[in-house]
């Protein structure tokens, strides 16, 4: 099920209604929330119910497992039952989502060097969300096994934290330790938490349906075959890729923090403004915070992270980012896009630049300063490169996109052919409209977290203005980007 559907329209209220009708029974509220969210989920293919419930009970048995084997004292038996449920989770991982391209790969290779084999490739589906819930499964295990929270006994509570609809399929990554007391303790839901999640949802729905997918339009067209375009024409549909992909992945967090506030439970937050940023290491701080954070704790410290030299500190860091290219799909494209931001990151570390800017940009001050400008234009220009890379398929098609860029006519005025040119104008103006909102609430939750400051009739009249855009420009059933993550 889409969030942007006619069906989701239905669910929701009908999944609150009967929701905060059990909030007296704590254990029915947590079991209808795992039925809830496996007919959400089992709403694109059922038979994938099969493959998360697996993922839970394994992960659900593994904790209890670990935990008492630590408390008999047999920490050497708690480490190989953890590391045999990192294995399991990322042997079926590896299966769905990956055996085809490795297979590929190994075969490509070989046949190169004169020695073909026949490795043929495995007819099934990626199932959606599958590296999301993977991840929290995983993440789970270690926090157990590393003592940062006990074993969950209650079988229920577990398999709503890995199952729960609004963050399944495309997160945020949640943490154990934050989601799982949420669902061992009574949830309220007062007028204020419920009129921030409404809030919160309609920015995403228009960061989604009004301004990713009208950038959609003119990014297809070119990129399906940028030879037919001016140079100006491809660097401006790249640039449109730049704000789809952040109106798509933002807009569905922001979806799934606000729904899930609706429900008493705090998600954590997973973009803060990243375009604003100043540099490639304060602009991974602030996109997608929670995949960063889980390979940063669960990858780069425990390699050791920036403390054993230079040397290590480099081959961390690439293991890093290439480990996260990976994870958003099985391509080389992806990879090289990883690489990329690998070297950016460790350019911007090695020139004392890399843990500069905790604060957001022009803090207390309406404006930025010109530098702060020319920070940001570069960063924007920057990332460019590595969308390049990750919006193609392949190698071969990145590098004729670049090609099809560096052309005497990227200094004309982009034009853009049939319907595609009109979609192109429009979503200028949505992303004109969402860069601004976000520039005057970026240190704020999120676009709608209006001051208090504001006088409510202007909230309203904004609001109802983004309504009014979402209904006549909205797309209805365009699935999200991340979905294939």
């Amino acid at each position: 099920m889409i969030f942007s559907s006619i069906e989701f329209l239905f669910f929701l209220p009908v999944v609150f209604a009967v929701y905060w009708l059990l909030r007296r029974h704590l254990r029915w509220q947590n079991l209808f929330v795992v039925v809830a969210s496996y007919f959400f989920y089992g709403w694109w293919d059922w038979r994938f119910l099969f493959l998360i419930a697996f993922t839970s009970a394994c992960s659900f048995g593994a904790g209890l497992w670990i935990d008492r084997n630590l408390s008999a004292g047999r920490t050497r038996q708690a480490h190989w039952i953890s590391a045999a449920n990192v294995v399991l989770n990322l042997g079926v991982l590896f299966v769905f989502k990956y055996y085809n391209f490795f297979a590929q790969s190994l075969s490509d290779a070989f046949t190169f060097l004169g020695h073909p084999l026949d490795l043929r490739p495995l007819s099934i589906v990626l199932p959606v969300g599958i590296s999301f819930y993977t991840f929290q499964a995983i993440g789970y295990s270690i926090d157990v096994f590393k003592g940062k929270m006990p074993a969950v006994r209650d079988v229920v509570a577990f398999f709503a934290y890995v199952s729960f609809f609004p963050q399944l399929v495309a997160g945020p990554i949640e943490r154990a330790s934050n989601l799982i007391p949420q669902f061992g303790r009574q949830r309220t839901l007062t007028s204020d938490d419920a009129l921030e999640g409404l809030r919160q949802m309609l920015w995403g729905f228009f960061k989604k349906m009004v301004v990713a997918d009208t950038c959609a339009v003119p990014v297809v067209h070119v990129f399906s075959d940028p030879g037919l375009y001016s140079g100006s024409t491809v660097l401006l549909a790249v640039l449109l890729f730049h704000f789809q992909i952040y109106g798509d992945f933002s807009g569905y967090s922001d979806i799934a923090i606000g729904t899930a506030r609706l429900f008493g439970i705090r998600l954590m937050r997973n973009f803060d403004v990243p375009y604003f940023s100043r540099n490639i290491a304060e602009y991974w701080r602030r996109w997608h915070i929670s995949l960063s954070n889980w390979f940063r704790d669960y990858v780069y410290f425990p390699l050791g992270g920036s403390r054993l030299g230079n040397a290590k500190t480099v081959r961390n860091m690439l293991a890093l980012f290439l480990l996260s290219g990976l994870w958003h799909g099985a391509a080389w494209t992806y990879v090289i896009w990883g690489g990329l931001h690998a070297v950016f990151t460790l350019a911007s570390r090695f020139t004392g630049h890399g843990g500069k800017y905790a604060e957001v940009v022009a803090a207390g001050r309406l404006l930025p300063s010109w530098r702060e400008v020319g920070q940001m234009l570069g960063m924007t220009l920057l990332l460019q490169i590595g969308w390049v890379f990750f919006r193609n398929a392949t190698l071969h098609d990145a590098l004729h996109y670049f090609s099809c860029m560096a052309v005497p006519s990227i200094l004309t005025v982009p034009r853009f052919l049939g319907i595609a040119n009109v979609n192109a104008i429009f979503a200028l103006a949505f992303i004109l409209i969402m860069m601004v909102t976000e520039w005057l609430h970026r240190e704020r939750a999120h676009g709608l977290d209006f001051p208090s400051a504001v006088p409510g009739w202007v909230q309203g009249l904004f609001c109802a203005f983004l309504l009014a855009l979402i209904y006549w420009f909205g797309v209805d059933d365009a699935a999200f980007i991340y979905f294939q993550f």
